[in-house]
């Protein structure tokens, strides 16, 4: 029986709404056989997730989602196979929180200038110990009734150009894939249509990924149709590139479940073959 892989996912550690065991548990139910947990920034809910994997046979494959930027743009770029206590990764990852919560604050700050109170209270309680990110500010917004949708709140909030966003002076992209490489683990280039980038500039992207040590590339996302599917496998195959796949799976119900992806074109390299 082939296994089944999804490389790409959240726990209540940065901005899903399952705790890491519950994730594990739900990629069992869903016949997941190999899952990498990816939180924003952090590798904290990696403990937890492998004490269930283990319980229950699932293969755990410890990984993390990294914000990063290139030419003054934020890319994510998904480590997999890391070693979550190698130093430089320890200390980044400590570092992106300060980094999360100062953001935080100034993200409250500015929905206060439109009136909108309170929020950096309400987002710590909703985060927990886990990451603050933009997504607990959505979350607010539509709880307090300023919004309708998470769309709705990053369209008149908290996108860029919008009156709550704050750049963040995220890791270079250089910098945040030598962490992964150099814990032992696999970077890959994650979702990378989201960007809506030129060729030209996709390409000068990939170059720079490549040289940074790069080794991967998204082809099957949660929501990618077949059209995209051959484009992002035409990417892998010009940069020599192995594909992965994720489902960037967050909460039941409003995002594409755990392990139910496409199947990765057979000419590509699977990303998992890579991995020790």
């Amino acid at each position: 029986m082939p296994e089944i892989y999804d490389l790409h996912c959240h726990s209540t550690a940065s901005d899903g709404t399952l705790s890491p065991s519950a994730v594990i548990e739900r990629a069992n139910l869903q016949g997941v056989t190999a899952l990498a947990l990816t939180d924003h920034d952090t590798t904290a809910g990696l403990t937890e997730a492998l004490r269930r994997a283990t319980d229950i046979n699932l293969k755990l494959i410890p990984g993390i989602e990294l914000s990063t930027l290139w030419q003054n743009q934020c890319f994510h770029i998904i480590g997999i196979g890391i070693n979550p206590n190698h130093p430089p990764l320890a200390e980044a990852t400590f570092n992106l929180q300060q980094t999360r919560l100062a953001r935080a604050e100034a993200i409250a700050e500015k929905l206060a200038k439109k009136r909108i109170t309170g929020a950096f209270e309400a987002v710590k309680q909703l985060a927990g110990d886990g990451m603050i990110t933009r997504s607990h500010f959505a979350d607010f917004l539509v709880s307090q009734f300023h919004v309708d949708t998470h769309q709705e709140a990053f369209d008149r909030y908290l996108a860029k150009g919008k009156p709550a966003y704050v750049a963040t002076p995220w890791a270079d992209l250089n910098l945040a894939v030598s962490w992964i490489t150099e814990s032992g683990g696999i970077a890959i280039l994650a979702h990378p249509l989201r960007y809506q980038l030129t060729t030209k500039w996709m390409k000068r992207l990939l170059t720079a990924f490549k040289d940074a040590g790069g080794q991967g590339i998204e082809v099957i996302t949660g929501r990618t149709n077949k059209d995209e599917i051959q484009r992002v496998a035409a990417l892998a195959s010009t940069f020599d590139l192995a594909g992965s796949c994720g489902s960037d799976f967050h909460c039941p119900g409003q995002w594409v479940e755990l392990g139910q992806l496409a199947p990765l074109p057979t000419h590509i390299q699977p990303v998992w073959d890579l991995l020790n």
